[in-house]
C-alpha cells in the first residue's frame, strides 16, 4: 500500500514536471477586464483597401486584436507565432468563431500589399489594418494600447520607441473583455479562447 502510494506521488510529480502540465493550463491565464474597453469606431484600412473599424466589423464572438509592426525584430514576430500556433491549436468550430486583426504602428511602410505579404505568413484570413498615423493612435486609445510616433534614424530605419505588446480579445458586443501578455504561450491562447467561446 505504501509503494502504491509513493509510486502514485511520483507519477503527479513527473507529470507536473512534464508536457502534463504544460498542455493543459488548469485555469484561465489571461487578464479579464471587469470594466470592458469599448471597442474604437475609428476606420482604418485593411488589406482590400477597404474601411475596417474594430467597433462594426468585428463580428464574429472573439476577435484578438495586436497593435505591431512588421519590420519588429523580436517581440511582434515572438506574440504573432504564439497567437496563430495558438489559433492552430483550436478545434474547427471554436476557430470559425475567431478573427485574428492586425493594426500596423508603422504606416509609413506598412501599406496594403506588405501587410498581406506579412500576414499570410502566420495563418489565413487574417485582418490587416494600416492608415494615418494619427488615425492608428486614435484607435489604440481606448483600448489602452500605447503607439508612439516613428522617427526616421540616419540609417534609413525607423525608432518606434515602443508600442504596447497586449493581445486583446473583442467580443461580439464590440467591447474587449480579456488582454493577454507577450509572454502567452500557444496553449495557453487556445486554453483561454475555448473557455471563452465555450461560455458564450
Amino acid at each position: 500500500m505504501r509503494r502504491s502510494a509513493a509510486g502514485g506521488l511520483a507519477a503527479v510529480l513527473i507529470c507536473l514536471l512534464s508536457a502534463c502540465g504544460e498542455d493543459e493550463p488548469a485555469t484561465f491565464t489571461g487578464a479579464r477586464l471587469d470594466q470592458p474597453y469599448a471597442a474604437p469606431t475609428v476606420e482604418l484600412t485593411d488589406t482590400e483597401g477597404e474601411p475596417y473599424s474594430l467597433a462594426e466589423h468585428t463580428d464574429k464572438p472573439m476577435t484578438l486584436v495586436f497593435f505591431g509592426y512588421t519590420h519588429c525584430p523580436d517581440l511582434c514576430p515572438m506574440v504573432m507565432n504564439n497567437v496563430a500556433a495558438g489559433l492552430n491549436r483550436l478545434d474547427e468550430d471554436d476557430r470559425e468563431q475567431v478573427d485574428m486583426v492586425f493594426v500596423t504602428t508603422d504606416p509609413a511602410r506598412d501599406d496594403e500589399a506588405a501587410l498581406r505579404g506579412y500576414l499570410d505568413q502566420y495563418g489565413e484570413g487574417y485582418v490587416g489594418l494600416t492608415g494615418d498615423l494619427d488615425d492608428i493612435v486614435a484607435a489604440g486609445d481606448p483600448l489602452h494600447l500605447y503607439v508612439n510616433d516613428g522617427k526616421r534614424l540616419p540609417s534609413g530605419g525607423y525608432d518606434l520607441g515602443g508600442h504596447s505588446t497586449y493581445v486583446l480579445g473583442i467580443d461580439e458586443n464590440d467591447e474587449a473583455v480579456v488582454v493577454w501578455n507577450q509572454e502567452t504561450s500557444a496553449v495557453e491562447f487556445a486554453t483561454d479562447i475555448h473557455i471563452l467561446l465555450s461560455e458564450d
